[in-house]
């Protein structure tokens, strides 16, 4: 049986005045059903643009997308209508991703009335279960997203994914503009319709210890491409590439007497316009030597951990 999605050397570029920007360079993986995929990495390093990319809310510039099986790189138009049913996604702001001149119940019911064909009564009753599904009560059906806190928006852009029933969904950062109170809410409520709908999911977090969580499989990117990918506990146990330490070392610490080692990251950002061929973090990168300059290369260090550094080996022997 195939996995549900593959993504084969996909490539999203964007042309600028100064050359092409590389925001998406080569991503390669594979997603079972039922599983999460956690993507992480800095501010601007091409994590959001993976995900629209996939869902062809950005049209990739290179590579192949399959799922279920089927070639879907290039869809047409009808064929893209079909997938809208089955791939969705969670935006990262609850409250510009909303319609304020729409109601609560009406921007759940768009999605079924745009796929659903069902009749009025039936659409509205589905409303209802949904806001039920996702824990809003019935007296908000006629509030307006500005009434409303962060907390019940983003459960409106949940229902609303979830309207279509579909089999995968991108959460892109779902919970970074709430509070933490409310973001356990909302990371255990996605697991929990995980769980009872069998779905799939990318979650795009630059917070590690949300993507811990919530994460079967963790991919790190660097400007545009992968730089390692583990299972979860497996990546936080035994992290291989510089860059991936650096970013599990400024996870705070709960403890007030436990003493981190800080990994500080020194030097420039690499240009993401035109980039050189060689390792992309090799301007931040303490052990960078002449090697580093050659095209690095997704090597498999233990049962399905892949990391792309030539210096891997001698570092962690």
């Amino acid at each position: 049986m195939p996995a549900l999605l593959e993504v084969k050397d996909l490539k999203k570029y964007f042309k600028t005045g100064r050359g092409m920007l590389h925001a998406v360079d080569g991503i390669s993986f594979t997603l079972e059903q039922g599983q999460t995929l956690g993507v992480v990495g800095e501010s601007g390093c091409g994590k959001s643009t993976l995900g629209r990319t996939i869902l062809h809310l950005l049209d990739a510039t290179g590579g192949r997308i399959l799922f279920e099986g089927e070639d879907i790189t290039s869809p047409s138009r009808a064929e893209l209508h079909v997938l809208r049913r089955k791939m969705q996604i969670i935006f990262q702001d609850p409250f510009s991703s909303l319609n304020p001149r729409m109601s609560v119940s009406a921007a759940i019911m768009e999605p079924l009335l745009i796929h659903s064909g069902l009749s009025r009564d039936d659409m509205q009753a589905e409303t209802r279960k949904l806001m039920d599904t996702v824990g809003l009560a019935e007296r908000y059906a006629n509030a307006y997203p500005h009434e409303l806190d962060g907390g019940r928006r983003q459960r409106i852009g949940i229902a609303r994914a979830l309207a279509l029933n579909p089999r995968f969904i991108v959460c892109d950062e779902p919970v970074s503009a709430l509070d933490v109170s409310i973001q356990a809410q909302v990371l255990n409520l996605l697991l929990d319709l995980q769980e009872e709908r069998k779905l799939t999911y990318i979650f795009v977090t630059h917070d590690l210890s949300v993507v811990k969580y919530i994460s079967n499989e963790i991919m790190v990117m660097y400007l545009g491409q992968m730089v390692e990918k583990a299972p979860s506990d497996e990546l936080f146990e035994n992290a291989l590439h510089p860059y991936t330490k650096a970013l599990l070392s400024a996870i705070p610490e709960p403890d007030i007497h436990c003493q981190q080692e800080r990994i500080l990251i020194h030097g420039e950002i690499t240009s993401p316009i035109n980039p050189a061929p060689g390792c992309r973090f090799m301007a931040r990168c303490p052990y960078a030597s002449e090697a580093c300059a050659e095209p690095q290369i997704l090597e498999e260090y233990a049962p399905n951990h892949f990391v792309s550094c030539c210096k891997c080996g001698e570092l962690n022997k």
